[in-house]
């Protein structure tokens, strides 16, 4: 018995383990089959994606190069052995790929089955290439946003039948968007927002019947809006808003039964609101504020969108009656619904209990009058700035009877009196008026005799001819005879850099753009004096675009301005107050007005027109225009991320206020600052002479700083000895000049045969003029990197004498050792911008130390053209001076 059941257990035990082989066998195989079904079997693909992890530098980390693509290497997806995605959103370059990034992706021609490709916030400098529209066929969704993208958007993506989704938002496109894109008839969603497309919206778009969303917005696009998009059945959401269109709102916008967002704010579209738009009931939000719109507001627009979530109306023309607004409405989104009717021209009563029944109202800035019967004013509705009693912060008295004056209605008044109002006559009101009567006529008769006075000592003026030197200079060219007293010296304030002026503007302002108002040719556009509205001076830049024989990289030039002056705003920098885009040959850019015109223009002056004689600025003037020049171009070098250098740094780029106070112009030319390949100390060694540096037409040096520091030498040199321009002068003769006067800047006692002879100055002043002539040798250093940055450039200009007294000092130390004075003055006057920060201690001899320490100088040790040393080398071995043959003018 006991010899059976051992069998039967040995039996069991054979098969179990039979089993569980037999199991593993399976398991095993089944888990390779799914492996190799997950892995990439193409080997021209696997090529591909090494090709394309070279091209773009990608690090990896992201795509190793040992493992598998499909299963290793984020952002590749696959279906059957084969990639069907690509994803490197937000990818960081290696470093060696960020020196040099490109639009190099040619290898996804050989992705066959590709369905998607997303690059967004990935760094793609250059233009989109033609063949990707033919390449791969197969996309389904480009995205490209935030990429860096330059140049044109090619008519050949019109190609891409089975495209999708295409998003080219945030980057810098220009030209007119191609027709070619209303071939893709199965896109969903275009996004070409925040470029600088130009040109009208092209009519093809109306054949895209599967888009659901399209968004041009904060573009430079002209023209009316297509009324063939009403055919566009399935739009959800149209955004068309910051641009320069014009027209108006197309009633064919009523057939887009699904619109849920409708933006067409911030153009130039006119004319009145279609009632027709009440019949889009799914609308949510509807922005079509900052526009020309005008006329009566239809009566019955919003009683049909009752799932209206945000209205913004504001900033038309809309005149008459508010409108009455139905209270049937869906009670949903009742009371968080925000409607803004602000800064238009309505007027009449309202009935403010119905505006309680609902959101948040804007009603500011309109001329509403009557008394206010409830508290609404302090809650869910916006009243400053119209004709009602008793709420504060409301239009004068006679601002309110002009305007219902003008309509035909009469004007109830404000009721009490509020303290910032100046206090209503009230009738009956005779006590002591006699007396009133006596001193106003007492007081006029004053205020005559002082008018007259004025009158004759102007017309004296006028006769010799002071009055017309001094309300215009010679930078802002003739004005035709009959507008010249139009000119304000403190103009009405006209709004920002995204406005968008008309032609017709343009060509009435400068009067068809008389030769009387050219004020000069310049080699991004021609400069006119024009008169906005008759009376408000401005500088307009008449820009030629493709004429034949215009180099392709000047074409675009306002590109440059409009995309670095419409998003930030400095002190220092020419304040742009719109554009005209509307031509396809010539773009236009209006500049504010600058009563003095730029630093050569300015510099001579005449104080006589009888003798015709000439004074120059004053010194106290000057060195006020050079402190204001440096901080401009600090700032581009040092606050602006990246570094921007502006390479047409002249005395007719430094424009001048009424104050003489500088803002910076001819910023056409400028570019982000190039990084310095110069990094090892067998390549510095090894390296030819830096002393190559050309114009914004040539190429080397100019992409830096440091290029900029040696035009601001040039131009701190002509401040000190009068000679205004001769750094535009030919090299030879230029070269000769500067040959025969760095000599004199050496010592104080000097610089007087240089200066300007027309300067009066005393002994302090003497020691200013001398530091700004240092100044002006150290950015004139022919190495690049020996010149100081521009923010200890600042520093040294806004303390001339503080510097005189510690370079005096610091020679006399020198003397005491018998070292070269003339070799080392550089040095400390610049000395901190070579040391670390953390140095707590001055080198022997070197003022700069303490300098420092008093915080002055040398505060921050790193920036955009700052260098570390050893603190061991000798001053002279860290900034040598120029000698007297070196080329200094960098050419």
């Amino acid at each position: 018995m006991e010899r059976g059941g051992g069998g039967r257990r040995r039996r069991s035990l054979l098969v179990a383990g039979a089993s569980a082989v037999l199991f593993l066998l399976w398991f095993s195989t089944q888990s390779a089959a799914a492996q190799q079904q997950g892995r990439l079997l193409s080997s021209v693909e696997r090529s591909a994606l090494l090709d394309l992890r070279s091209s773009l530098g990608l690090q990896s980390r992201d795509w190793p190069i040992k493992g598998d693509p499909c299963t290793n290497w984020t952002g590749i997806a696959c279906e059957d052995g084969r990639v069907t995605g690509i994803n490197i959103s937000g990818f960081r370059r290696t470093r060696l790929g960020r020196r040099d990034p490109k639009f190099a992706v040619d290898s996804l021609t050989n992705f066959t089955l590709l369905a998607s490709f997303n690059a967004s916030e990935f760094q793609l400098p250059g233009p989109i290439p033609d063949w990707l529209g033919s390449g791969v066929p197969s996309l389904q969704v480009l995205d490209l946003r935030s990429c860096s993208v330059t140049g044109a958007i090619p008519g050949s993506l019109g190609s891409l039948s089975r495209l999708r989704m295409l998003y080219l938002s945030d980057n810098s496109l220009i030209g007119n968007i191609d027709s070619n894109l209303g071939q893709l008839r199965g896109l969903s969603d275009l996004n070409l927002a925040r470029n600088f497309l130009t040109g009208p919206i092209p009519d093809e778009f109306s054949m895209l019947g599967n888009l659901t969303r399209l968004d041009l917005s904060s573009n430079f696009i002209t023209g009316p809006i297509p009324p063939s998009f009403g055919s566009i059945s399935g739009l959800q959401v149209l955004n068309l808003s910051y641009n320069s269109l014009t027209g108006s709102v197309p009633a064919q916008l009523s057939n887009l039964s699904l619109l849920i967002t409708l933006d067409l704010s911030k153009n130039a579209i006119a004319g009145s609101l279609p009632v027709e738009l009440s019949g889009l009931m799914r609308l949510q939000e509807m922005r079509i504020g900052g526009n020309g719109l005008a006329g009566q507001f239809p009566e019955n627009l919003l009683s049909g969108l009752a799932g209206l979530k945000f209205f913004d109306v504001s900033g038309n023309n809309f005149a008459g009656e508010f409108p009455p607004i139905s209270p049937r409405r869906n009670a949903s989104v009742t009371d968080s619904a925000v409607f803004n009717f602000s800064n238009n021209m309505f007027y009449g009563t309202l009935n403010f209990s119905l505006l309680e029944l609902f959101g948040t109202f804007d009603l500011s800035g309109n001329y509403f009058q009557g008394m206010v019967i409830s508290n609404v004013g302090s809650n869910n509705v916006s009243l400053e700035n119209n004709c009602l009693q008793i709420i504060p912060r409301q239009r004068n008295a006679s601002d309110c009877r002009e305007f219902y004056s003008r309509q035909g209605l009469s004007f109830v008044g404000f009721g009490v009196p509020q303290p910032t109002e100046p206090p209503m006559q009230e009738e009956g009101r005779s006590k002591r008026r006699h007396w009133v009567y006596i001193l106003i006529g007492v007081g006029s008769g004053l205020f005559l005799m002082v008018l007259l006075l004025l009158l004759v000592v102007l017309l004296r003026r006028c006769r010799r001819g002071g009055l017309g030197q001094r309300g215009r200079s010679a930078n802002v060219g003739p004005v035709p005879e009959g507008d010249r007293a139009a000119i304000h010296k403190d103009p009405f304030t006209v709004s920002g850099p995204g406005d968008s002026f008309s032609y017709d503007q343009i060509v009435h302002a400068t009067y068809d753009f008389n030769e009387s108002n050219l004020i000069r040719k310049g080699h991004s556009g021609d400069l006119y004096l024009g008169l906005l509205d008759g009376r408000t001076p401005i500088v307009i830049k008449r820009i030629t675009c493709f004429s034949p024989g215009l180099n392709s990289s000047k074409k675009e030039t306002y590109v440059t301005e409009l995309e670095f002056l419409g998003r930030t705003s400095h002190p220092r920098l020419v304040p742009l107050l719109g554009h005209c885009l509307e031509r396809e040959k010539e773009k236009f850019l209006v500049y504010k007005y600058m009563p003095n015109g730029d630093l050569a223009s300015s510099f001579f002056r005449a104080t006589d027109s009888e003798d015709k004689s000439l004074r120059t600025l004053d010194w106290i003037t000057r060195l006020k225009i050079a402190i204001g020049a440096a901080e401009g171009l600090s700032y581009l070098h040092h606050e602006c991320s990246p570094p921007l250098v502006h390479r047409d740094v002249q005395a007719s780029s430094i424009l001048l206020d009424d104050k003489f106070e500088v803002r910076l112009g001819s910023l056409s030319e400028g570019h982000v600052q190039e990084p310095d390949p110069h990094h090892g100390v067998i390549t510095r060694l090894l390296r030819k002479s830096e002393t190559m540096e050309e114009g914004p037409s040539g190429p080397s040096m100019a992409t830096t700083c440091a290029y900029d520091i040696l035009c601001f030498g040039k131009v701190l040199l002509e401040i000190v000895t009068g000679k205004i321009g001769i750094g535009q002068s030919g090299d030879a003769m230029y070269r000769e000049w500067l040959e025969q006067t760095l000599p004199y800047i050496s010592h104080k006692e000097l610089v007087t045969k240089i200066m300007d002879p027309s300067l009066i100055v005393d002994e302090d002043l003497l020691e200013e003029v001398w530091v700004m002539a240092m100044v002006a040798r150290s950015c004139l250093n022919p190495k690049p990197a020996k010149r100081p940055p521009m923010k200890y450039i600042v520093r040294a200009l806004e303390n001339p004498l503080k510097v005189a007294r510690e370079v005096n000092s610091f020679r006399s130390s020198s003397m005491l050792r018998n070292n070269s004075s003339r070799r080392s003055w550089s040095a400390a006057f610049f000395g901190s911008w070579r040391h670390s920060s953390a140095e707590s201690a001055p080198a022997p001899g070197n003022f700069i130390g303490a300098f420092r320490q008093s915080g002055r100088m040398g505060s921050q040790s790193s920036g955009g053209n700052e260098f570390s040393s050893s603190r061991k080398r000798l001053s002279s071995e860290i900034f040598p001076e120029p000698t007297d043959v070196e080329r200094v003018d960098g050419h």
